[in-house]
């Protein structure tokens, strides 16, 4: 059976807003042990330590061109996959979910549609610090991340009145919901299970490719790590519902149950090459986009990767300012009701 090896980086739980992991995302990529050993030993032919990790060898610049054409070679003949997301990007997009939608809703109005949560949460990201000030909003999203994963009556109303004290009329098709209290708004802030951690958009997004690459059934496997036991539950999740249907997601992409994935295994990362690579391809993805935003100096730049991925081999989660773009590439998907499908079954 084909086995995808997966691993991941960035992941900080519930707190999106972490400014020393600014981005989050995982790797997959379909490979035998053997075949990656090979592949470390022909790049890596000294190598010493038990095991090959992104962030080891990116603290020497002397390993830019090993690592560089190390993924060349995976990427070129292998079946891989990279996604990566800018993580206060999806806290925007996740107050949209919670904190405006449901108001339009309650009016019958389809906010979803063409991907307008998309754009309204682009806007948000790029324009609401210069509109309502720097340090109005990184409160506002605070506010937010704190009653979305507490719950509390009291961190609920801290949130209202943080948006009331600012200048929410500068853009209200996003923030007056709030500002009004929609009561419809609020209860779905409340949601019982709800939180702000994004491992199940990030995995989602990663195996709704594999599921594309994969010719027939197959499996996964990633290493053991703290991080990754989040995946794991949510990949025997998937695994186990058997309903029938499939959703559009957008023009390129739909999400169909049941799987072709039938088995997750987890592995010691020391034992497993496959696993390795994973490591240095979504490690390296990870910091590119880091250093792209932060201005600080990395191994490998985003202009690097670009370079080294085919536009089936990468999926990104970014802010856009280019509505027509957005609108087009989500036209007629059924956004809304994955959301529903997903909240109710998972």
């Amino acid at each position: 059976m084909e086995c995808f090896s997966i691993d991941e980086s960035g992941y900080t739980g519930f707190d999106l807003l972490n400014s020393d992991q600014r981005f989050q995302g995982a790797s997959a990529i379909s490979i035998s042990d053997e075949m990656a050993t090979s592949l470390i030993k022909e790049h890596f032919p000294r190598l010493m330590a038990p095991e090959l990790k992104y962030r080891s060898l990116a603290r020497r610049p002397a390993n830019r061109d090993r690592l560089l054409n190390l993924q060349r070679d995976a990427l070129r003949h292998y079946k891989c996959i990279s996604y990566v997301c800018d993580k206060r990007y999806l806290l925007a997009l996740m107050f949209m979910d919670y904190a405006v939608e449901p108001y339009y809703y309650e009016r019958g109005i389809d906010f979803y549609e063409d991907g307008n949560n998309y754009s309204l949460a682009s806007l948000l990201y790029r324009v609401g610090p210069g509109l309502l000030g720097k340090t109005a909003f990184e409160n506002l999203m605070t506010a937010f991340q704190i009653a979305i994963n507490t719950k509390s009556r009291g961190a609920i109303n801290d949130l209202v009145v943080s948006v009331q004290r600012i200048n929410w009329q500068a853009l209200p098709e996003a923030l007056g919901p709030l500002a009004l209290g929609a009561p419809e708004c609020l209860e779905a802030i409340a949601t019982p299970g709800l939180t702000s951690d994004i491992a199940f958009i990030v995995l989602q997004s990663l195996i709704s490719r594999t599921e594309i690459m994969a010719e027939g059934n197959y499996r996964v496997e990633h290493d053991r790590s703290t991080n990754l036991l989040k995946y794991h539950s949510l990949l025997e999740k998937f695994i186990s519902h058997d309903q029938e249907i499939e959703f559009r997601q957008t023009k390129i992409a739909s999400w169909k149950f049941p799987l072709k994935l039938s088995e997750v295994t987890q592995v010691d990362s020391k034992e497993s090459p496959a696993v390795q690579i994973a490591d240095v391809l979504i490690g390296a993805a990870v910091d590119a986009a880091r250093s792209f935003v932060s201005q600080n100096k990395s191994l490998i730049t985003l202009e690097d990767m670009i370079n080294l991925y085919t536009d089936n081999q990468f999926i990104h989660m970014l802010p856009s300012l280019d509505f027509d773009e957005q609108k087009e590439f989500r036209r007629n998907t059924q956004a809304s009701e994955l959301i529903d499908y997903f909240g109710k079954h998972f």
